[in-house]
């Protein structure tokens, strides 16, 4: 992706006010937000950097907020802690985006190494068992636990049908592109994910779904490179229907966690209205999580990259217009008074946000 690192001084409030040219008249939101700690003073941000949906310099690239300088970062818009102290991510629907993406995101992404070295870099993010490279990883699996609650998603969309249509991506095992390695035969390396945690709900429903989704490791243009999605709570990804109480309300609390233990993904999904859901699914092989073969996935699955954790807001609902079932057409100016007031944003809360090495599975 084609980024730059914002350089943050100590003086947030001057630099979220410069944030603000262009975008529009700073709400009471907005103004009680600068008043507010940043959240690396409540949360531990010391491994994460975070892509926010802002050029501060206008030079055309999205910017990035170091692990050094998101210690004292905050956007009154986009990334702060609201009056109980809970970390906000919002990403408009329209506004700039990383170069090998059509969606917003206010998101942050785990940096193991620091930021002295590439994000892509080995020390950076975590590997399988099986990797021939493991040893040279920062670690072999991880562990990321949230606690949230999806405040917000868009209200419109001109292909209300296509399945990432009023949806957010709340978490994210993300694949390290890596073109070297692929070469060498170690492994596909297309910098898919393994893991898309999804909260959706149609704008005439009362609640919403939460499915997470697993992409086959196939490179961009190998037509059966979609998302096998897995329901939790409410419809699967491509049901339209009504979830009714099943399914979870904006502003309902819900919990994750994700656990890489060698080779194998473990997923606990709860909250208090349903109690638990678990997953399992093998990273190193092409077995989906019902435990049958996709013989259309890679059959080494994710084994020669490596991955790292993404948690906040990755909004789904794309502007752009194409065929593809990945763009809805959601409506934006681009001028986040306007797209605020128009419902055409999502927003997302998290209570709690950890990190950890991987722990060993209880059975």
């Amino acid at each position: 992706m084609n980024l730059k690192k914002i350089l943050v001084p100590c003086n947030i409030i001057v630099l979220s006010a410069i944030a603000l040219q262009g975008c529009g008249t700073m709400d009471d939101v907005s103004k009680q937000a600068l008043t507010l700690p940043a959240p690396a003073e409540k949360f531990d941000l010391s491994q994460w950097k975070i892509n926010t949906p802002t050029d501060t310099d206008n030079d055309g690239i999205v910017d990035e907020i170091g692990v050094k300088a998101i210690q004292t970062y905050q956007h009154p818009d986009f990334f702060y802690l609201d009056a109980e102290g809970n970390m906000v991510f919002v990403a408009p629907n329209k506004a700039i985006t990383s170069v090998n993406s059509t969606n917003t995101r206010s998101e942050l992404h785990h940096m193991l190494g620091g930021e002295k070295v590439k994000s892509r870099a080995f020390s950076n993010n975590f590997a399988l068992k099986s990797n021939r490279r493991a040893n040279e990883f920062s670690q072999v699996g991880g562990n990321l636990q949230a606690t949230l609650k999806v405040n917000h998603v868009s209200k419109r969309a001109k292909y209300s049908e296509k399945p990432t249509a009023f949806s957010v991506v709340v978490g994210q095992v993300h694949a390290v592109q890596d073109k070297t390695r692929r070469e060498e035969g170690e492994g596909y390396g297309w910098g898919n994910e393994p893991l898309k945690i999804y909260y959706k709900k149609f704008p005439n429903h009362e609640y919403g779904s939460v499915f997470w989704n697993y992409e086959r490791n196939l490179e961009k243009n190998n037509p059966d490179r979609i998302d096998i999605s897995y329901p939790v709570w409410g419809k699967p990804w491509l049901d339209m229907n009504n979830p009714g109480e099943q399914g979870i309300a904006l502003n309902e609390a819900f919990s994750y966690e994700v656990n890489v233990y060698e080779n194998t993904m473990y997923l606990t999904f709860t909250t208090a209205r349903h109690g638990t859901v678990n997953y399992e699914i093998n990273l190193t092989n092409n077995i989906d999580a019902y435990g049958k073969v996709d013989e259309l996935d890679y059959p080494k699955g994710y084994t020669g990259e490596g991955n790292h954790f993404k948690a906040g807001a990755y909004n789904q609902c794309s502007t752009k217009d194409d065929p593809s079932f990945r763009y809805p057409a959601c409506p934006g100016t681009g001028d986040w008074a306007t797209d605020k007031a128009n419902g055409d944003y999502t927003q997302v809360t998290f209570m709690r946000l950890v990190t950890a090495i991987a722990k060993t599975p209880e059975n």
